[in-house]
């Protein structure tokens, strides 16, 4: 069985150790759950108070364009494409991944509205995130579609010649589930329908390679495995093939083509700038670009490739330990085995007191997230669910974390009364 001595050799021979240097982290707490929010880069508070005192400050409306102010989603978007297998000037961050999953929902179904004016369906996974599906349903409501939810195995199936657009989040939420985007996206256009990937839980987190799958459109979160902060900004891509064909439906100023011409009529930007909408966040922005630049830092080091080697011997090793010293405590895994089905999180089932565990481990230092389920037997359940950043998570604290596991479940910890209280954000 494994020691934690042997994780501890694990973390001495890790080439990426260094770059948990690159962040603020509190003494003694393992955190897994940077696939809901990514730890403060040390940089950040730093540069936003440059940014706040000097550019703010001093340069106060002179920074648009002394700072740099007004080229940020351009000059990040350039860095994000680096993780997602874009080019340069083909992505953008702006807004919020809600808000951008509208502009490309929307301009997909205009598209298919075009092309293929009979197909009305959009198809999604039936545990997408809920943000998505709500979007999706808003948009069918709207525009005489129908939404259809299938699970994983159905996807293909469900490809008929009604559906317009595809909708799926690469790697699940709940369950840590990867799709094979080039296999999916070449099956949808098959079918004759357009492919929206949410990237929120894979930038930062896994390889991707939105033209090498030839994928229609993407969007995805700034402040989980890209370490932006709470709230921070997310982004867009457009295949450059649909980049131009239409507006999408916030065409606001900062999309415009010359915002600052100040004409009466919109006339959209080329490609991807007209994906933006209003006036941009610019602290928000600089704090996005330190963590942008924390994932980066791993380019010399082999970049996504070697996070991604870490990412699957952290959880590999999670799962390993949960199964050899919890069994017998009703845990199961929700989380594929399988490496190229995996995302960079382990998820655990159990049927009673999943939440009461989860908050029994915060209390120990041992940060990760509970997702509940829909009451459906057999599907769906209450879902333990651990993330692992490669920059910051090591061998050592993959084994503590199991060992305050298995040390609430042999005590029946859980059960006390202050760990069984819902709290608003769990």
């Amino acid at each position: 069985m494994t020691t934690l001595q042997d994780c501890r050799a694990l973390d001495a021979q890790d080439p990426l150790r260094a770059l948990r240097q690159q962040f603020t982290l509190p003494e003694g707490v393992i955190y897994l759950d940077g696939n809901s929010l990514g730890v403060l880069p040390k940089t950040a508070a730093a540069r936003v108070a440059e940014a706040v005192t000097v550019e703010w400050g001093q340069g106060l409306i002179r920074s648009w364009n002394s700072a740099g102010w007004f080229e940020l989603p351009q000059r990040l978007g350039n860095k994000i494409a680096q993780l997602i297998g874009a080019a340069p000037g083909e992505v953008v961050a702006t807004d919020s991944t809600s808000i951008n999953l509208y502009k490309v929902l929307s301009a997909a179904l205009h598209i298919a509205a075009q092309d293929a004016p009979a197909r009305k369906v959009i198809v999604s996974e039936r545990s997408n995130f809920p943000t998505d599906l709500y979007i999706a349903e808003a948009l069918c409501r709207e525009r005489g579609y129908r939404l259809q939810l299938v699970e994983p195995e159905e996807i293909t199936a469900a490809l008929t010649a009604e559906v317009a657009v595809l909708m799926l989040t690469h790697v699940n939420y709940r369950t840590g589930a990867m799709h094979d985007m080039a296999a999916v996206t070449a099956a949808a256009q098959v079918a004759g329908a357009l492919t929206v990937w949410d990237l929120a839980h894979s930038a930062g987190a896994v390889p991707v390679d939105l033209n090498g799958a030839k994928a229609d459109f993407s969007i995805g979160c700034g402040y989980k495995y890209l370490n932006g902060g709470p709230g921070a900004p997310a982004f867009v891509w457009v295949n450059p093939k649909h980049a131009d064909r239409f507006w999408q439906p916030l065409a606001g100023w900062w999309g415009h083509a010359a915002p600052f011409a100040f004409t009466p009529d919109y006339k959209p930007a080329a490609g991807i700038s007209r994906y933006l909408c209003g006036t941009q966040p610019i602290l928000s922005m600089t704090a996005l670009e330190c963590g942008l630049d924390t994932v980066l830092a791993s380019e010399p080091l082999g970049g996504m490739q070697a996070l991604r080697k870490k990412s699957l011997a952290l959880t590999d090793l999670f799962i390993q330990l949960v199964e050899e010293r919890c069994a017998g405590h009703g845990l199961a895994l929700a989380t594929p085995r399988e490496h190229p089905q995996r995302g960079s999180q382990v998820c655990l089932t159990r049927t009673e007191g999943a939440y009461a565990i989860v908050q029994a481990l915060i209390a120990r230092g041992v940060i990760g997230d509970f997702r509940a389920g829909d009451g459906e037997v057999g599907k769906h359940l209450d879902i333990l669910r651990f993330g692992f950043t490669p920059l910051y998570i090591g061998f050592e604290d993959v084994w503590n974390a199991v060992e305050h596991l298995k040390q609430v479940l042999e005590t029946a910890e859980w059960k006390k009364a202050e760990f069984n209280q819902k709290h608003a954000v769990t």
